[in-house]
């Protein structure tokens, strides 16, 4: 399954809509719209991940350098993340560095 990406943005906060599966042959994309969403300087950025089925290494890396390049005055909100993807987020030690919400409704402005 390929993967699809899209970038909203609204005040100061970037909204990146994933859905598909996530590995090393895509992941590149998601870096595109990080680097984009970055370009803004967004006080938040938010990854909806209820339509993503799967992440490898590659999306995971990805993620490491969305925090990276966003700087630790931006937050990262895993929005929705299915349980396998939930699972290497946690596994790894990522889920300390971003914030893990099951919802949008959970995000404060």
């Amino acid at each position: 399954m390929n993967l699809t990406t899209t970038l909203e943005t609204t005040n100061n906060t970037a909204k990146i809509i994933l859905s598909g599966e996530l590995d090393g042959s895509n992941a590149e994309q998601l870096k595109q719209k990080i680097e984009e969403a970055a370009t803004l300087k967004p006080s938040c950025l938010i990854l909806l991940m209820e339509d993503l089925e799967y992440m490898a290494s590659a999306g995971l890396r990805i993620l490491i350098f969305a925090k990276q390049k966003m700087g630790k005055q931006v937050d990262i909100y895993v929005v929705g993340a299915q349980e396998i993807v939930l699972d290497t987020i946690e596994k790894t030690g990522f889920h300390h560095s971003v914030i893990l919400v099951k919802n949008e409704d959970e995000i404060s402005d």
